[in-house]
């Protein structure tokens, strides 16, 4: 990965200049929206944002790994897990 990540400070600071609202109306923002997608995603469901992508809930079968320190087999019980899947357009911008 090129660069550093942008962080939420670096973020909210971005979209606030682009909308001439305060950081801390986008930090609201971003915090509800947040909360929505994980609320959706505990729930099971996913959430479409057209041109930007889907986040969804995918399901990890279970397994048997290996202790990387003993090498010994343990059993690794299922789970889900959060995956975003990004659509065309985000594609397109980034290449």
């Amino acid at each position: 990965m090129e660069g550093n990540p942008l962080n939420k400070k670096e973020l909210t600071e971005a979209a606030a200049g682009s909308l001439d609202v305060s950081r801390a109306e986008v930090e609201r923002v971003l915090d509800a929206l947040t909360e929505a997608i994980g609320g959706a995603l505990a729930k099971g469901d996913a959430v479409a944002i057209a041109g930007f992508g889907t986040f969804e809930v995918r399901h990890r079968a279970a397994r048997t790994g290996r202790n990387p320190q003993t090498g010994a087999e343990i059993q690794i019980a299922a789970s889900n897990a959060p995956a975003f899947k990004p659509a065309s357009a985000l594609k397109k911008s980034v290449n």
